[in-house]
């Protein structure tokens, strides 16, 4: 959710949106444009009630208020029931959202043979045979960029190791219909991960909607790598172990709102994964839903003693999620899940000579293009 406070000659105007660009466009609508600029939009942050006084001069800073806390390091540190407790809160979640659906609609379930999407599959079809349906609905959609890419590899291993090889169906697209800078115009956003990320989604998404012009359904794998903390630290220079397992939520939201290096355009973590999932999504007519995502499936992992485990390790912690996610599935589904080596989704969907051309990591070149797309408006 997004907002911008606008000026009238009655008084302040506060409109909101889900988008910078209908921010932009209800602006134009009114004559207000000359308002307008995309820095000036603001983004409700993750796990929190936004306040905001209409009247004041000047506009006084709005008041963020924390509904969700969820506590830190209280499980022990039994492999077993972390991840059996883990496991059971995505399989209820899953639960509550199917029986909310139409039981005539198929699901998809973008699929990389990676560790967040194996478990989300492995989830739906016992799902859908405990709940006496068929899991016919079920369909595993893998991106292959020109034929190439490790991702349709794991995947084909991940279903035969399961015996699942007849939920899976390969998306073979063309590395010319992958387009970084039309992604930055559907996610409106310009940092070179989400980006990419993003240009693959939408040719996915663009590749299933091709083949079945009535789909909806989708569930994803988006959250996984947050709560359980599986991200290169090494790739960030502002990160160390030590920030990443003692902040709370850190790769959910952020520095925090109260944090100098807080984004009040993008709000940081969870909202920018968000929109780059839901905004893709819904260019293309889909429903997405994340297990992940959800406030009883964090509360598992906050309660995760990280530094306990890992004891300053990042092979420990890269580590980790595998271990949990694996006995978890075990415990929970009575089934022996793969486990492979991590990859981005831009990375494992092309071959590894055409990954360094295909995404360059231009984010300078992203930025100019997400600053043109206001430039009329501005």
């Amino acid at each position: 959710m997004r907002y911008f406070l606008a000026k009238a000659s009655d008084g302040p105007v506060l409109i909101v949106a889900q988008r910078i660009d209908e921010i932009a466009a209800e602006l134009a609508r009114r004559g207000w444009s000359a308002q307008f600029h995309p820095s000036y939009t603001r983004m409700v942050p993750a796990h929190h009630v936004t306040t905001l006084r209409l009247i004041g001069c000047p506009d006084p800073n709005p008041v963020h208020r924390r509904f969700f806390d969820p506590p830190r390091g209280t499980l022990s540190g039994d492999l077993d029931l972390i991840g059996r407790q883990y496991i059971e809160a995505v399989y209820s979640e899953l639960r509550r959202w199917l029986a909310a659906q139409d039981q005539a609609m198929p699901i998809g379930v973008p699929f990389s043979g990676g560790i967040d999407s194996g478990a989300i599959l492995l989830c739906l079809y016992k799902l859908l045979l405990n709940e006496g349906q068929t899991p016919a609905r079920l369909k595993a959609f893998t991106l292959s960029v020109d034929g190439e890419g490790e991702d349709a590899r794991q995947a084909h291993d991940f279903l035969r190791l399961t015996h699942l090889e007849m939920l899976g169906e390969i998306i073979d697209v063309c590395s010319t219909s992958l387009d970084p800078l039309g992604a930055v115009a559907v996610i409106e956003d310009y940092k070179s991960l989400d980006v990419e990320c993003a240009a693959v989604n939408l040719a996915l998404l663009a590749g299933i909607r091709g083949r079945y012009p009535d789909w909806r359904l989708l569930v994803d794998g988006d959250g996984g790598d947050e709560n359980l903390k599986d991200y290169p630290i090494e790739e960030n220079s502002e990160l160390t172990i030590r920030s990443v397992v003692n902040n709370s939520m850190l790769y959910q939201e952020g520095w925090g709102v109260d944090s100098i290096k807080h984004s009040l355009t993008y709000s940081g973590g969870y909202s920018r994964a968000c929109v780059r999932t839901y905004a893709c999504a819904r260019e293309y007519g889909f429903y997405g839903f994340s297990p992940y995502t959800r406030p009883s499936v964090i509360a598992v992992a906050e309660a995760i003693p990280f530094a306990e485990l890992t004891e300053g390790s990042h092979e420990r912690l890269y580590a980790l999620k595998g271990e949990i996610v694996s006995r978890g599935i075990r415990f929970v589904l009575g089934l022996e899940m793969p486990i492979f080596p991590k990859r981005r989704f831009q990375h494992g969907s092309v071959s590894g000579t055409q990954a360094a051309r295909l995404f360059p990591q231009d984010e300078a070149r992203y930025r100019r293009h997400f600053e043109a797309l206001h430039a009329s408006v501005v």
